[in-house]
């Protein structure tokens, strides 16, 4: 397992295909969530600049399997959804908790689907939750579209600035990895402990 979530050790096994496969499974598929997608792209950035991959190619592959991935998880939450949470006895899949989602996703719905992209686990949940909550297809595909661009050409090119810019960057790659997963679960343990 721990080997699951070292990125360098994913993106010289599996390849950049591999990285794409993550990148879709974390953003649209349920199983993903535990992917780390953040540190896992800044590394492939990273490799990148030390001509593992081609920049170009990383950057458009990663733009587009996150927004593959995010519609397959509107589309899953939009179908599956219904059906869940179709029983009135249900503590977990009540109806009620469908009408909160699209109430939440009317007013915020925007917003969350491009921060998503940048917080483990909700970036894998978002899409579903804006399927489930019926919030309109072609808004969502367009704030799809920006987070995906935003996320998905963004952490690449980060990391692979870093390795262009720093010499010897690779002593500094686990402790800026580090320090990436840290800041992107700040905002989910900030409001887990505000409850």
């Amino acid at each position: 397992m721990k080997a699951l979530l070292d990125p360098k050790f994913l993106i010289t096994t599996l390849g950049i295909f591999g990285v794409f496969g993550i990148v879709f499974a974390e953003s649209g598929l349920l199983v993903g969530f535990f992917f780390p997608g953040d540190s896992l792209l800044f590394t492939a950035g990273f490799l990148a600049s030390q001509n593992y991959f081609n920049i170009v190619f990383l950057v458009v592959g990663s733009v587009v399997a996150a927004i593959l991935g995010d519609s397959v998880g509107y589309w899953l939450g939009a179908k599956i959804g219904p059906k869940i949470f179709n029983r009135p006895n249900s503590r977990w899949f009540n109806p009620q908790h469908v009408e909160r989602t699209g109430a939440f996703y009317a007013r915020y719905g925007k917003k969350t689907i491009i921060l998503a992209r940048f917080i483990p686990i909700i970036r894998t949940f978002a899409p579903v939750m804006a399927g489930v909550g019926k919030m309109s297809y072609p808004l969502f595909l367009s704030y799809n579209i920006i987070g995906g661009i935003i996320w998905g050409a963004g952490m690449p090119l980060a990391g692979y600035l870093l390795g262009q810019t720093i010499p010897s960057a690779d002593r500094y790659l686990l402790p800026i990895i580090l320090v990436i997963i840290i800041i992107s679960l700040i905002p989910a343990l900030k409001h887990f402990f505000h409850k």
